[in-house]
C-alpha cells in the first residue's frame, strides 16, 4: 500500500503510470507562479513607487505580467490539482474496487492544509496548498459524482463565488496596502496568520471551478491522450489565451498606476481578469499538451527537467517561499525594496531556474522531493 501513495500535487500513483504532459505543465506553471510572487513583493514593497514612475522597463514589465501571468498560472493549478485527484480516485477505483477512494483524498487534503498552515505561518502570504487541503476536505466526493453534477457546482462557483472573490480582495488589498512592508519577523507573522482564514476561503472561492473542470477532463484522459483531443485542445490554446490577453486590457492601467478608478472599478476589473484568467489557464494547459503532442516520446534535457520539477511540483513551490523570505523581506536582504520591477521579476525568473535544476538533479538520482517524501509517508502510515 505505501508504494501506492501519490504526490501532493501530481495525484498519480507509481512513476511508471505518469503521463507526461500534467508533470510538464506544472513545471512550466511554476515559472508563473515565481514571476507573479516576484512581482507582487516588489509590489507590496513599495520602495521606488508605482510602476508608471519607475520608467517604461518597469511599465511594460506589469503589463506583461498582468495580461500574461497574473491570475492565469493559478487557474491552471487548481485544474490540475482536480485532475490529479480525479485520477487517484479512478486509479483506486481499478486497483481496489469498493475501497475508500473518498477517504485517502481527504487524507491527502487534511495534510495539505497543515502543510498550507506551517506554510503561511513561517513564510509567506498568498498560500495555495491550504486551499487545496480545504477543497480535497469538503469536495473530494466529487470523484464520485456524474459529470452534470461536477458541473453544474463549478459553474455556481463561476457565477456566484468570483463576483465576492472580486470585492472582498480588493476589500482586502486596499485594507492592508502598506501595512506590512516594514514590519519585522513577528509582526508579519501575525499579520499573516491574521489573513490566513479569510484568504484561504476567497481563494477557495475561485478554485471549486477549474478545479471541477480539472475533474470532467481527467475522466477523459485529455492530458493523459493529448494526442486524441487535438481539435478541443488547439481550440482552448487559441481561444484561451487570447481571451486572457484581452480580458487583462483593463485590469493594465490599474497595475500600472496610470488609472485608479476607485474600489468598485478595480473590482469589477478584477473580475474580469479572473474570469478570463479562467480561460487562460486552461489554454495554458492545452498548449502543454499540444507541445507534448509535438515532442513525442523524445525527451531532451529541457523537457527532463521541467518534468521532474512538475513532479516535485509541491516542494519546487515551497522552496520558491523560502527563497521570497530570504530575498525580499524587510527583515532579511528587503531586495523588494532595492529592485526595479524588471529586475525583481528576473530574480523570480532565476530562482524558479535554481528549482528546476535542483529537481532534474533529483530526478536524476531516482529520489522524491523532500515534501512528496514528507507526504507519502503520512499517507502511507495512515493507510497501513
Amino acid at each position: 500500500m505505501a508504494q501506492q501513495v501519490a504526490t501532493a500535487f501530481s495525484g498519480h500513483h507509481e512513476r511508471g503510470e505518469r503521463a507526461l504532459a500534467p508533470d510538464l505543465a506544472r513545471g512550466a506553471m511554476l515559472l508563473i507562479i515565481a514571476v507573479v510572487h516576484a512581482h507582487m513583493f516588489r509590489q507590496l514593497a513599495g520602495g521606488m513607487g508605482a510602476p508608471d514612475a519607475a520608467g517604461w522597463v518597469d511599465v511594460a514589465t506589469t503589463i506583461l505580467v498582468t495580461l500574461l501571468a497574473e491570475n492565469r498560472g493559478y487557474p491552471m493549478f487548481a485544474a490540475l490539482f482536480g485532475y490529479g485527484l480525479m485520477r487517484i480516485a479512478m486509479r483506486h477505483g481499478e486497483a481496489a474496487p469498493g475501497g475508500n477512494a473518498v477517504g485517502k483524498l481527504r487524507r491527502r487534503g487534511f495534510w495539505l492544509l497543515i502543510i498550507g498552515f506551517l506554510h503561511t505561518l513561517l513564510l509567506s502570504y498568498g498560500d495555495i496548498l491550504s486551499v487545496y487541503g480545504v477543497i480535497a476536505l469538503a469536495l473530494a466526493a466529487m470523484s464520485q459524482w456524474s459529470g452534470r453534477r461536477v458541473l453544474r457546482l463549478g459553474l455556481i462557483f463561476f457565477v456566484v463565488a468570483v463576483p465576492i472573490y472580486a470585492l472582498g480582495m480588493t476589500a482586502l488589498l486596499h485594507g492592508a496596502d502598506g501595512a506590512d512592508a516594514d514590519a519585522g519577523f513577528w509582526a508579519a507573522m501575525g499579520l499573516r496568520l491574521a489573513a490566513w482564514p479569510f484568504s484561504t476561503m476567497l481563494f477557495v472561492l475561485i478554485s471549486v471551478f477549474p478545479f471541477s473542470i480539472g475533474m470532467l477532463a481527467a475522466r477523459r484522459g485529455i492530458l493523459d491522450r493529448p494526442q486524441a483531443h487535438l481539435p478541443l485542445l488547439r481550440a482552448l490554446a487559441g481561444w484561451g489565451i487570447c481571451l486572457a490577453v484581452l480580458g487583462g486590457v483593463p485590469q493594465a492601467p490599474i497595475a500600472t498606476g496610470f488609472w485608479v478608478p476607485g474600489m468598485m472599478g478595480e473590482s469589477a476589473s478584477l473580475w474580469l481578469h479572473l474570469v478570463t484568467g479562467y480561460a487562460g489557464g486552461l489554454g495554458y494547459a492545452a498548449l502543454i499538451g499540444l507541445l507534448v503532442v509535438r515532442v513525442g516520446e523524445g525527451r531532451g534535457i529541457v523537457v527532463r527537467a521541467l518534468v521532474a520539477t512538475g513532479q516535485r511540483s509541491l516542494s519546487c513551490y515551497l522552496w520558491q517561499s523560502v527563497a521570497w523570505f530570504g530575498l525580499f523581506m524587510p527583515f532579511t536582504l528587503n531586495l523588494a525594496a532595492r529592485l526595479s520591477y524588471f529586475e525583481a521579476v528576473l530574480v523570480g525568473a532565476l530562482v524558479w531556474l535554481g528549482t528546476v535544476i535542483w529537481a532534474d538533479m533529483l530526478g536524476r538520482r531516482g529520489r522524491q522531493g523532500p515534501a512528496e517524501a514528507f507526504l507519502r509517508r503520512r499517507l502511507a502510515t495512515r493507510a497501513a
